[in-house]
């Protein structure tokens, strides 16, 4: 039996910065937007696993928030919306260590946690808190190596390691592997993954699918049981002065041209964006992640989780 997919609609909390809010208060907003999200409909939320910003969001002086200590704290407020990293470098800590936080989000959140993880990408971050940053081809047989022992983690421990308690789902969260790399992530995937993260317009999706899906024919699985998901940018606007403005936001951000973002962004009135989301559908995704410009408008949030529900049920 096909399980269900991992998420249908997720939020990705990339930017916290929130104008007039000084750090001390930075949770409590974070909370507030994260619980909107969950009532409008939002079935998952995700953080990015960075240490300080990256450039396509902002400076890096800019605050932000530890990836694992955070969903520890939204797994205790929210009731209903599964909670991950999108996606944790696998050198930032210990596989074992890795395995037992994300347990422990599993425990405090009754079952909810993913462990979404990757090879990691951002030299500079990794050299300036004193993380070794060695060569592509080690840093995929370090994740393969760390997806091995967090699944033994998570069903017996390992060499010693114990994870007592145990998840509460069993066989442990599901673990998404971030990165749509065809020699390597994406069979990657079809052996060990429950889960994928891709990127680009739908073309770009719909060939990465075929990829997975050749994999997991030599290694003899169905796609089926992997949940195919995206992440991309959602921008609803009124009018299209609106939606030129927020684009050449985006744009400013991403140092690409405006139409290059709308290419893969999901913009414009609600039933471009259910256009749009269609298109993604029709390309084999089974969950769309977005994240917003501004996290603070609740009411933005609000009125987009109904209509990106509503197109992914279609």
């Amino acid at each position: 039996m096909t399980p269900p997919p991992l998420t249908r609609v997720g939020l990705q909390l990339a930017g916290y910065t929130r104008p007039g809010v000084p750090d001390r208060l930075l949770f409590n907003g974070v909370a507030e937007s994260v619980l909107a999200a969950e009532r409008s409909g939002f079935d998952s939320i995700w953080v990015m696993d960075h240490l300080h910003q990256i450039s396509t969001v902002g400076e890096p002086e800019e605050p932000i928030l530890e990836a694992y200590t955070t969903l520890a704290a939204l797994a205790a407020l929210t009731s209903t919306v599964r909670l991950g990293a999108l996606v944790s470098a696998v050198g930032f800590r210990n596989p074992s260590l890795t395995a037992k936080m994300i347990t422990t989000i599993d425990v405090i959140s009754q079952g909810r946690a993913v462990l979404g993880i990757g090879a990691g990408w951002h030299d500079e971050e990794y050299r300036a808190y004193g993380f070794e940053f060695p060569a592509v081809r080690e840093r995929m047989r370090q994740l393969e190596a760390a997806i091995l022992i967090c699944r033994s983690m998570f069903t017996h421990g390992t060499d010693g390691a114990l994870n007592v308690p145990p998840p509460i789902q069993h066989g442990g969260p599901p673990i998404l592997i971030g990165g749509g790399g065809e020699k390597v992530l994406l069979p990657m995937v079809a052996r060990l993954g429950d889960a994928c993260n891709l990127f680009g317009g739908p073309a770009t999706v719909r060939h990465k699918i075929s990829v997975l899906h050749r994999a997991c024919a030599d290694v003899g699985r169905n796609p089926d049981e992997i949940t195919k998901t995206w992440l991309g940018t959602a921008v609803l606007a009124d009018s299209e002065w609106d939606l030129r403005s927020q684009l050449e936001r985006l744009a400013g951000l991403l140092k690409l041209s405006p139409s290059a973002v709308r290419g893969f962004a999901l913009c414009g009135s609600r039933s471009d964006i259910h256009e749009q989301v269609q298109a993604y559908r029709g390309a084999g995704i089974d969950g769309i992640i977005v994240n917003v410009l501004d996290t603070a408008n609740i009411a933005e949030l609000e009125r987009l989780g109904p209509i990106l529900r509503a197109a992914m049920e279609a």
